[in-house]
């Protein structure tokens, strides 16, 4: 049946809902929207697959206003939960755009900012709540908030919340939730270990997947530069900023300390069109840069993987990967930053001798070879530093240490032979006493 559904008029929503989704200018249901939101609609727990920039956050913000309907009582009656503030925020915009001409009332929690406030708006009354888990349960903790009426539980980016260990305070959000409601998991990849809290977590939940999980979307053209080191790196970065035809641009690293250098680089080489956020960034700082981002007064952002998920910034030409990611399913998230809604885009990856492992994985992961393209001419290559070789040298003994642990690599401990028989000289006999006979 979903795949018939043409128009969302199908959904049968009611006209509040249509009116927000036609200042949207929504034209028609995503798959993941076609599928997923007549099981949300119905009551059916849901694991949601699909790729990032899909419309995935409607797939459940649309049905979750609809079964809401209008504000009732002071206690919430529906909770997200999101891993990063950055996502939290996100969700919470989408339930003010499309629930712009309802009455319900959302409050967003997140950490960095005074819990006071935050207890103060749940106090005075809400229908729903936007939250990162830690900060959900500080409010619980200070005797504002009654949980007793959420009856819809929805986890997005439920493998990141596994990655960051959040599955701790997770369990100790579902304690003090009512043991009956319905409970919706949505994320663009889906390992084996969240499906198995998934199915922990829900009763006989349908599994709606749109496409092979961790796959890009098509409308992303992907390619990658051999590049040997840092400062090779930079150069590129450079060239591609000042001779490529770039729109909006963000820029992932994998360190903080990384991020800074490549933000001031860019600054001082470039252009001052140009924010970083990170992890060390105050949280007014990370939002002020997010939001002159997306209204497009700035050009470039430099990140940390903090901005890899849920910040859904249209027109995004360009997504360049300066590091290859630690881990094989952010590069995913990162490259799901552009190609957004029908827009398309590019994603850019810089890979040294230390990386090639990574993109190997990756391409696995996203089942198909990322495009290779050489140097541009104009780009010296610059030599590589000796602290560099070095760390480039051991991630790579590492490496293939993992995929054979009785490898020896440059790097591994060598002990003396001769250790057990003594100290300096291995001969085992007891050091001569040279002090001078009286």
């Amino acid at each position: 049946m979903s795949q018939d559904i043409s128009s969302f008029q199908e959904f049968k929503l009611n006209k509040q809902l249509f009116n927000a989704i036609d200042d949207l200018g929504y034209e028609k249901p995503s798959p993941i929207q076609q599928k997923a939101i007549p099981l949300i609609l119905n009551g059916h727990d849901v694991i949601g697959i699909a790729q990032t920039g899909t419309g995935k956050t409607a797939a459940f913000v649309l049905p979750l206003l609809m079964k809401l309907k209008y504000a009732q009582g002071d206690a919430p009656r529906a909770l997200v939960i999101a891993p990063t503030r950055e996502l939290v925020m996100q969700v919470y915009e989408n339930l003010k755009e499309l629930g712009k001409y309802t009455d319900l009332r959302a409050v967003c929690l997140y950490g960095g900012i005074g819990a006071k406030k935050q207890a103060e708006e749940v106090a005075a009354g809400c229908d729903l709540l936007v939250a990162t888990p830690g900060r959900l349960l500080d409010i619980y903790q200070m005797g504002v908030l009654n949980t007793k009426h959420i009856k819809t539980f929805i986890l997005d980016e439920a493998d990141k919340m596994m990655d960051m260990g959040f599955m701790p305070q997770i369990r100790n959000v579902l304690e003090i939730l009512p043991m009956k409601k319905q409970n919706l998991f949505f994320s663009a990849t889906f390992p084996e270990k969240v499906e198995k809290y998934a199915y922990e977590f829900t009763d006989f939940p349908e599994k709606v997947e749109v496409t092979p999980q961790a796959t890009t979307t098509d409308l992303v053209k992907q390619h990658l530069y051999h590049v040997p080191n840092f400062l090779t790196k930079i150069n590129l970065l450079q060239h591609l900023l000042l001779n490529e035809k770039l729109g909006r641009v963000i820029i992932f690293v994998s360190t903080k300390k990384t991020a800074d250098n490549v933000f001031h680089f860019i600054e001082r080489k470039v252009t001052d069109s140009v924010r970083v956020i990170h992890a060390n960034k105050g949280q007014s700082t990370r939002i002020n840069s997010v939001k002159e981002f997306s209204e497009g007064n700035i050009r470039i952002l430099v990140s940390t993987d903090v901005t890899a998920r849920g910040i859904d910034i249209h027109e995004v030409s360009h997504v360049i990967n300066f590091d290859v990611p630690n881990k094989n399913e952010d590069y995913v998230h990162r490259v799901g930053r552009t190609g957004r809604v029908q827009h398309k885009g590019v994603a850019i990856t810089f890979v040294n001798a230390a990386e090639v492992y990574n993109i190997g994985k990756i391409e696995e992961l996203i089942r198909m070879k990322i495009p290779v393209r050489k140097l541009p001419k104009e780009v010296t290559i610059e030599a590589t530093l000796p602290e560099e070789r070095q760390a480039i040298d051991m991630e790579i003994d590492r490496q293939k240490r993992i995929e054979d642990p009785d490898f020896k690599g440059a790097f591994h401990e060598k002990k003396n032979p001769h250790a057990a028989k003594g100290k300096k000289g291995g001969t085992g006999k007891k050091p001569k006493d040279k002090r001078r006979k009286r």
